[in-house]
């Protein structure tokens, strides 16, 4: 199995479920895209697509040129050739708006350990049929997608109390995941060194914030780690 990882920064790749995947013998080409790497002309080889978060935001194109392409490669990859994909944070936002949807600055930022509650579809989906009803995970972002309710491909799959599209799928085989369970036990650390997230943390916890969601992070992270095993081993079946 071959998979391409765009990122958006060192620190934020796969996670616990790039340990998953190297265990498992996983080819992964990992892009990184913000030290000027290029995503690959020819995406037919890969078996699926991971496009991970970032402290940047879709509509900076100006700022990060390689945004464009990059958006240009992930709608091929999806709409195109129809391969897995898998969007988190940024990397979903990213996916909202090649299917037509809009990213928009959120009402209230959500950070911290929130509650995601899934809809009655998740019965019948390929990748949360047997995830519980709610579960806590790490969320850490201040955009979000909104305006897919037109497009008959999207189905919504999860929701928290103040982000509708937590969760959502285009078809059956490429996926939005707005939040983060991902993570690792170093994870709050790694991601607190850098500026705009370490920023963005304090404004809604002031000081030693980080200390404290780094605790409540590892509180949770059996939890997260056992859904990620889920979602990976999920994820595998829906690649073959």
């Amino acid at each position: 199995m071959e998979v391409i990882v765009l990122q958006h920064i060192k620190v934020e790749d796969p996670g616990y479920i790039k340990d998953l995947m190297l265990s498992d013998g996983v080819k992964l080409t990992t892009i990184e895209l913000d030290e000027g790497e290029k995503i690959p002309n020819n995406l037919s080889k890969f078996d699926a697509m991971f496009c991970m978060g970032g402290p940047m935001d879709t509509w900076m194109e100006d700022k990060y040129p390689w945004l464009i392409e990059e958006k240009e490669k992930i709608k091929n990859f999806v709409i195109n050739l129809k391969k897995p994909y898998l969007g988190f944070c940024l990397g979903c936002q990213l996916l909202g708006e090649v299917v037509g949807g809009k990213v928009i600055k959120s009402i209230k930022p959500e950070i911290g350990m929130l509650d995601i509650n899934f809809s009655k579809e998740k019965k019948n989906d390929l990748l949360f049929f047997n995830f519980p009803e709610e579960v806590k995970a790490l969320q850490w972002h201040s955009y979000e997608v909104v305006n897919l309710e037109n497009n008959k491909d999207i189905t919504l799959l999860a929701s928290s109390s103040t982000t509708k599209y937590q969760i959502f799928k285009y078809q059956n085989h490429a996926y939005g995941i707005q939040f983060h369970i991902e993570v690792k036990d170093t994870t709050v650390n790694d991601w607190g060194c850098v500026i705009e997230y370490k920023s963005a943390l304090e404004k809604e916890f002031g000081n030693k914030a980080l200390e404290k969601f780094d605790k409540e992070a590892n509180l949770h992270m059996s939890q997260m780690n056992k859904c990620s095993q889920i979602l990976y081993s999920n994820f595998k079946t829906l690649i073959r």
